[in-house]
């Protein structure tokens, strides 16, 4: 995209609710509680044939510059430095306030154009707002309605000069170069031949975690600057945030993520929405860095947290951010590997990183631990060789007995990747114990190195369907 649209404006006006219309999806948290918004979140935006960047931003207060409320005003303030024209947005209901009048003062002194935009204009009630908006000095202003799609038009006619128009043809060949999140409805991974980590198909990294484990302050020592907000703080981070990053000729998109709480300690409905996102950056994630703090103990919510990334079958890496604080590495350490023997088995070899994300320390092995694993991920082996595996495992150590008869392994494939899944077909697979099937993941594991990584083992009843003589049954 070209151009670059910033909308500002006081808490509360509906910003959120003006980008999630433009981009037209639901990607930025709305609720009725002023200051939702906290970072910058952009979105490829389309009105008409215009085609752009929108930012949507935290709202605008008067506040001491290392308070919160202050780190998120300096946050819109870079959104302004880098816009190439900005939304002003007031509430035409609540009319002009004393906050609108200061922050559009700052906004005329700056030297990007600015529209004004007066919110919430639809029936009488927006009127008085509306007129009384000249008064801000921003030119004419135009009356819109964010959430039921009213006076669109006369926005996309303040906005033609500044962003780019794309025809028909143009945007069908965008539309055809983006390639879209290939996930299915459940969640599952579709099969594609190009690996990720070009500009076309960066690979798609979520940083997720407990409150207060560094994710935020780790993605900005990653990609050089202060792009997300951080602090001491707890639960900063509400939406989830991509990132565009470079790594040694590598794209990577990343997502700062909302800290995940014990479900039973999450009980305001903001806290909900946050933690749902972060869920589903996990969703449509294809690596998921866990991020957990050195300097506090391992609790079961990352554990939680970890399993919940298994079962949604993506990549993992975990990062032990803080390490610098760290006085006893070595005794560290050792509870680290504990852990790792004790808790991961759901996957075993997983890549653990540590690092400091304030002081840029370990990023360089970090990522390489999230190639690797996506490696693992894609992971495939051919039939043959799953087949004289197979033989092998099964003469070394056969399936139990039941009822006095031996259960068959007969035959062996790998129908996906992403994870690696794999079907077994032998007689009465739902008398196979789970210790079994443990048995043979871990060897799969250690034979094909596929560590760091979800593994999915099924069975099916029958015989070998490629054998020769066997009619194939088409779908």
């Amino acid at each position: 995209m070209g151009a670059t649209v910033a909308i500002i404006g006081r808490p509360n006006v509906g910003k959120s609710t003006l980008f999630n219309r433009l981009v037209g999806k639901r990607l930025a948290l709305v609720d009725d509680t002023p200051g939702v918004t906290r970072d910058r979140r952009p979105g490829e935006a389309r009105l008409g044939d215009l085609r752009f960047t929108i930012i949507d931003t935290a709202g605008l207060e008067e506040a001491d510059r290392s308070s919160l409320e202050g780190r998120m005003r300096r946050q819109t303030e870079e959104a302004i430095e880098t816009a190439d024209a900005v939304l002003f947005l007031i509430d035409a209901r609540a009319g002009v306030t004393p906050l609108d009048a200061h922050f559009a003062e700052v906004a005329r002194k700056t030297t990007r154009p600015v529209i004004l935009l007066a919110n919430k204009a639809e029936g009488r009630a927006g009127e008085s707002g509306l007129y009384e908006s000249y008064s801000l000095g921003l030119g004419e202003p135009i009356a819109v309605s964010a959430e039921h799609g009213e006076g669109l038009a006369d926005l996309y006619d303040a906005l033609k000069p500044h962003v780019d128009r794309v025809s028909d043809e143009e945007q069908s060949n965008r539309e055809e170069a983006v390639v879209n999140v290939d996930v299915d409805e459940d969640g599952e991974f579709i099969e594609e031949q190009d690996p990720a980590g070009t500009k076309e198909r960066p690979l798609r990294v979520a940083i997720v975690g407990r409150p207060n484990a560094g994710k935020s302050t780790l993605i900005n020592e990653m990609v050089g600057e202060d792009r997300m907000l951080t602090g001491p703080e707890a639960g900063i981070t509400r939406d989830s945030i991509s990132v565009d990053w470079v790594w040694r000729d590598r794209h990577v998109k990343l997502f700062d993520t909302a800290g995940i709480r014990r479900k039973a300690r999450v009980q305001e409905k903001l806290e909900k929405l946050s933690v749902a996102d972060a869920l589903r950056a996990i969703k449509f994630a294809e690596v998921v860095v866990v991020t957990l703090d050195a300097t506090m103990s391992f609790e079961k919510q990352d554990l939680q947290i970890i399993d919940l990334v298994a079962r949604e079958g993506r990549a993992l890496v975990i990062a032990i951010n803080k390490w610098d604080l760290v006085e006893d590495r070595e005794a560290a350490w050792k509870k680290i590997r504990d852990a790792n023997e004790r808790y991961f088995n759901q996957i075993r070899g997983v890549q653990i990183t540590t690092l400091s994300g304030i002081q840029g320390q370990g990023i360089d092995r970090l990522v390489e631990s999230v190639f690797k694993s996506y490696e693992a991920w894609n992971a495939r082996v051919s039939t043959s060789k799953l087949n004289r595996w197979l033989d092998r495992v099964t003469a070394n150590h056969p399936p139990p007995a039941v009822a006095g008869r031996r259960i068959r392994l007969r035959y062996m494939t790998q129908p996906k990747t992403r994870p690696p899944h794999f079907i077994v077909f032998c007689s009465r697979p739902e008398q196979l114990p789970e210790s079994y099937t443990r048995y043979l993941v871990n060897s799969l594991r250690e034979k094909f190195n596929i560590q760091g990584t979800p593994v999915r083992l099924t069975y099916r009843k029958g015989e070998n369907p490629y054998a020769p003589g066997k009619k194939r049954k088409i779908q």
